[in-house]
């Protein structure tokens, strides 16, 4: 019923399973997930996460994976994410979406340029093979939705959303869908709070970006994607309906953007 748009399984803490990500696996299903992205941010980690979707998703459990190169990564490896690069690694069946990408000026405005250029060549990837472009967006709002706009990016996710009603208006006039994680459920998040109220219910998704940013009631704990049902908990209680509901209509919102592209 639940689906975790954007989470790192090839990252998780496994502690509480001892060291088995198939514990982790387990805990997914219980939880009542069915569909889950596990998401690339370097060419390094390509490898790993498609045994890892090969190895793990059976027909309780669909997953599908994203090939891009994360905006926070070295100038080095932002440079080496060449349009031919990316199509090649990204043909395959099990790849869902393409990222993920975008612009991170928090950590470093050096590199800005870097990651302008690496963003237009995975929205040139994304429509090439027309799969959905998945969009990492922090303290660089106006450049990412002038570049999407620029480069003629639509149908994609705007992940881990962090910004006000107004820029979640800009970015669903381009087509894009909003993804919400456990930061909506932080008492600090009214802003985020105020655009998950106004979200239009066919374009609203939910993710837990795991092992980060874990949700209320576990916040401060490794976050891993069975806890994706507490963000849909927490946005039913702002829409008055229950999480099960919200899990339906992300999963389906989800199911909707991939059919768009097949």
């Amino acid at each position: 019923m639940f689906t975790d748009t954007h989470c790192h399984l090839n990252r998780l803490d496994l502690t509480k399973y001892d060291g088995q990500l198939s514990g982790a696996i387990a805990a997914m299903k219980e939880a009542n997930v069915t569909r889950a992205m596990a998401i690339m941010c370097d060419f390094a980690e390509y490898d790993e996460i498609a045994d890892i979707v090969s190895r793990y998703s059976d027909d309780d459990l669909r997953l599908g994976m994203s090939v891009g190169i994360h905006p926070c990564e070295d100038i080095d490896v932002l440079q080496s994410a060449s349009v031919e690069r990316l199509m090649e690694t990204a043909k395959e069946e099990q790849v869902w979406a393409i990222g993920e990408t975008g612009l991170d000026y928090y950590w470093s405005t050096e590199n800005k340029l870097a990651q302008q250029d690496s963003l237009a060549r995975h929205i040139h990837v994304s429509q090439q093979l027309k799969k959905p472009l998945v969009v990492h967006m922090r303290d660089a709002k106006e450049d990412t939705i002038d570049i999407l706009k620029s480069e003629g990016a639509e149908h994609g996710i705007i992940h881990c959303f962090t910004e006000d009603w107004d820029t979640a208006k800009r970015a669903l006039d381009l087509g894009f869908y909003i993804s919400f994680s456990g930061i909506v459920s932080f008492k600090s998040a009214q802003t985020i709070q105020e655009a998950a109220k106004n979200m239009p219910k066919d374009r609203i998704l939910i993710e837990t970006d795991s092992p980060y940013l874990a949700p209320v009631p576990k916040r401060g704990r490794p976050n891993e994607p069975a806890y994706v049902p507490y963000v849909a908990s927490f946005i039913a209680d702002m829409y008055g309906c229950s999480s099960e509901e919200v899990g339906q209509l992300t999963a389906k919102n989800f199911e909707n953007l991939l059919a768009q592209y097949h």
